[in-house]
């Protein structure tokens, strides 16, 4: 049974929350669907969740702009424009909002004046790709990924040459200073910790950028600031994922798309990486966050909509 999404009303239980093994049973709501907040976007992004304030922020990236949805009037309106290309998003563990800008090529912070600080925008004396997402550890240290998509062509930023591989970065949060935690991904995109951070996920999306490329997404070791273990998690093969989030049990959330209808949407990973169900929306979904009031309810960037589903699980993202 397929959703029909052009009917403003849907029977419970909603067929676009697929149930693949017995585990994800516990996460499905019998009586809450999956709704599209608002739509209008060229290419959604970045989601990330202010409780404090009761809204959630994403980035528009051709429209180089950043929305904002309230949740208790459900008005859309424009946050920041422009804001050069944003991609990514998260907060600190003092709320403040991290973002990744494909424009001006850096990571940023948003203070609490509105002002912003520029987190990184080099390395080594080289300019930055294009940042595209981006996490925080509880030690405050801020982990992003370079893949380069804003610099490949003009319409999600500006056309120009690379001046530095396509690398994984960790800053530190007393000396400000980048290292390198993993360079040898081809594109590396979407990144999330386990619950306890002991472990990190990274998507790779190569294959957008080549035909045979990865689409996978990998596991590692953290320690100290460092990655080691590499392990495959899960190939998304046909088709790819993007961003992606932990629930409180160790769960990977993780967006999907560019196949079509079965299997574009939310793919959810035991933390063995079984596949044990799926959110299916008609369109390919770039990222996700947790948020709401108990922190239950996963909003989904989906291309040209923001999508959102109550589950029976938290994220763990901070706040």
């Amino acid at each position: 049974m397929q959703r029909q999404w052009n009917d403003s009303i849907v029977r419970y239980p909603d067929p676009a929350i697929e149930v693949l093994d017995p585990r994800f049973k516990a996460y499905k709501i019998g009586n809450a669907v999956v709704e599209r907040l608002c739509t209008g976007m060229r290419w959604a992004e970045g989601p990330v969740w202010f409780g404090d304030g009761r809204y959630l922020l994403w980035s528009d990236i051709p429209n180089n702009r950043m929305m904002r949805w309230d949740e208790t009037t459900g008005a859309i309106s424009v946050f920041r424009s422009s804001s050069n290309y944003s991609n990514g998003n998260t907060r600190d563990r003092q709320g403040r909002l991290i973002t990744c800008e494909h424009g001006a090529r850096r990571v940023t912070r948003t203070e609490y004046d509105g002002s912003i600080t520029v987190l990184m925008d080099s390395y080594q004396g080289k300019r930055l790709n294009a940042p595209n997402d981006v996490v925080v550890h509880s030690d405050g240290s801020i982990w992003f990924t370079d893949p380069g998509y804003g610099i490949l062509m003009n319409y999600e930023g500006a056309r120009a040459e690379f001046e530095l591989p396509t690398n994984v970065y960790r800053i530190d949060p007393q000396s400000g200073q980048a290292t390198v935690v993993a360079g040898d991904f081809e594109k590396p995109n979407g990144l999330c910790f386990s619950p306890d951070e002991s472990k990190l996920y990274i998507v790779d999306t190569g294959v957008s950028h080549k035909e045979n490329g990865p689409a996978h997404i990998r596991v590692f070791d953290v320690a100290d600031g460092r990655l080691s273990n590499d392990k495959l998690f899960v190939d998304m093969k046909p088709g790819m994922a993007d961003g992606i989030r932990a629930d409180a049990d160790g769960n990977i959330w993780s967006s999907a798309g560019w196949v079509g209808d079965g299997y574009d949407g939310v793919h959810c990973f035991a933390p063995n990486g079984d596949l044990i169900g799926k959110i299916h929306l008609p369109e390919t979904c770039a990222n996700i966050c947790f948020g709401g009031q108990k922190k239950n309810r996963l909003f989904m960037a989906a291309s040209q909509s923001i999508y959102a589903v109550y589950l029976e699980t938290t994220g763990v993202q901070w706040p």
